[in-house]
């Protein structure tokens, strides 16, 4: 038996001045999107905005449904719209937030595992940009810390 360390590495951002413009303004983008969750049931709310290669820009928030099974994560939301309005256009960075608690929220298993797949589809990383409504600010280069063994066929 072997034991192995696994490491990651992101950046830390004290004020969202100090990112570089184009993720800031995403950041933003995701925050406004806030107001468009649909969370009657668990009354979190959570926002995402996508970059694309082609410079523009596709949001999406949580859609709930009172079969859990059913429900939509913002990062699934906003990539749909993209897939559907930009087929073929690679995602290049995303910005997620949360309307409570003062921590990042990263996001769930399985949109890390779709993030993945977009990355390995486009073969290019997906900068993830994470801030819940205030507070500290997390920038991830790629999904890959975040699901380090995500699956591909």
């Amino acid at each position: 038996m072997q034991e192995k360390l696994l490491q990651s590495t992101y950046k830390e951002f004290t004020d969202i001045t100090d990112l570089p413009a184009q993720y800031s303004k995403l950041l933003v983008r995701a925050k406004d999107c806030l107001t468009n969750s649909w969370s009657p049931y668990s009354d979190y709310k959570v926002g995402a905005a996508v970059l694309l290669d082609n410079g523009q820009v596709l949001a999406g928030a949580n859609q709930e449904n009172a079969a859990y099974p059913m429900c939509l994560c913002a990062e699934r939301v906003a990539l749909g719209a993209v897939a559907s309005q930009f087929p073929g256009v690679p995602p290049v960075a995303m910005a997620i937030t949360t309307a409570k608690g003062s921590e990042p929220a990263a996001p769930c298993g399985a949109c890390r595992q779709v993030l993945a797949e977009h990355e390995y589809r486009f073969k290019q990383p997906i900068t993830i940009i994470l801030q819940a409504q205030s507070g500290v600010i997390y920038v991830f280069d790629s999904v890959k810390p975040l699901l380090p063994f995500s699956f591909h066929l």
